[in-house]
């Protein structure tokens, strides 16, 4: 399994990359949205796990292109600005579950495992 994780502070993305590599996940990390398409087109990935609201590029903006390039790609939204709105933006758009920041990692990887079989999330907040 290889992830792609998607967030502007550094900290949480390294320390969540980390945290995976040790569960035996592959994990690589971008900082901007351009950095994760870059990503996204050097490598293939199972799942992202993208910021919603980041300067630049919003999650959406890049779960719109990456998932064009690699529609076998599933995507879960973390962010800490949530609203029920981008929730179900999120959602509709395909996201496989909208997850609030602060995230406990077994229920990420609770989250990661139900998106990649095709099953519903537990902790979604819409």
């Amino acid at each position: 399994m290889r992830i792609l994780l998607v967030d502007d502070e550094a900290e949480l993305v390294e320390t969540l990359a980390e945290r995976l590599e040790l569960r035996g996940i592959d994990a690589d990390y971008a900082l901007s949205g351009e950095e994760a398409l870059r990503l996204s087109r050097e490598n293939i990935y199972d799942l992202a796990v993208v910021d919603m609201r980041m300067p630049g590029m919003s999650g959406l903006d890049i779960m719109k292109v990456i998932s064009g390039e690699h529609p076998q790609m599933r995507f879960i939204f973390l962010t800490g600005h949530g609203s029920h709105d981008d929730c179900v933006a999120g959602r509709e758009a395909g996201a496989s579950a909208y997850l609030m920041k602060p995230v406990r990692l077994s229920v990420l990887l609770e989250s990661i495992q139900a998106a990649l079989d095709g099953r519903e999330v537990e902790g979604d907040v819409c």
